[in-house]
């Protein structure tokens, strides 16, 4: 990875694109330094927090507004992630790696980044929602979850319409799963817990009395 090549092939491609602002070309800045700092790895994890404020942007509706704006135009490929104990991935694309000329890279660049946006599709397509309750049973065996929890999972999703707080649609239904199999570790936690709270004497008194003491 030669980043200096990078940097002046995708720089020449931000002087062409009319649609890019200030805001887009901070933001992909602050990707390509987290990049960097990750030794230029092919996929990456990002913290929406720590992006936004190496870039400057306030705004959460900005952010991912540019993000999704600089994944379409093919500067990066933005993989969400709806798990909350999962970040967002960032794959940079990668410029200036071609033997032509500078506005051969750039075209060349543009081209490859919509195949692997369609395979990332595909990808996210088989995932979207479990054809059937074997499949979800299936799953959670394989995570070492009993039958039970897997039917309470998949009769609770399709009765809502298999959508998020009601609202967002699931589309990663593994994800979801498996936050489901985390909220469940923890309510078992609590409930554990509090049959122990329950069960100690916290007034700390003793069964062996002196009655012979003085009240």
């Amino acid at each position: 990875m030669n980043y200096i090549k990078h940097l002046n092939a995708v720089f020449q491609q931000f002087a062409r694109d009319s649609r890019l602002n200030p805001t887009h070309i901070s933001l992909y800045i602050a990707l390509f330094q987290f990049w960097n700092i990750n030794r230029f790895p092919e996929t990456f994890y990002i913290n929406r927090e720590e992006v936004m404020k190496m870039a400057k942007i306030g705004s959460k509706a900005t952010y991912h507004r540019c993000l999704k704006n600089l994944s379409d135009w093919s500067f990066i490929l933005y993989l969400p992630s709806h798990n909350p104990y999962k970040g967002s991935q960032i794959k940079m694309l990668k410029f200036g790696t071609s033997t032509g000329t500078s506005s051969e890279q750039a075209v060349g660049q543009v081209l490859v980044p919509y195949i692997n946006i369609n395979k990332q599709k595909e990808n996210s397509n088989k995932l979207k929602l479990p054809k059937n309750e074997n499949e979800v049973l299936i799953f959670f065996k394989e995570k070492n979850w009993p039958t039970i929890e897997a039917k309470k999972f998949f009769n609770h999703y399709k009765s809502i319409g298999w959508k998020l707080g009601g609202k967002i649609k699931i589309t990663d239904w593994h994800s979801t799963a498996e936050n489901w199999m985390l909220k469940a570790e923890e309510i078992q936690t609590l409930q554990t817990e509090n049959k122990e709270s329950q069960n100690r004497d916290n007034l700390k008194t003793t069964k062996i009395k002196d009655y012979g003491q003085p009240l």
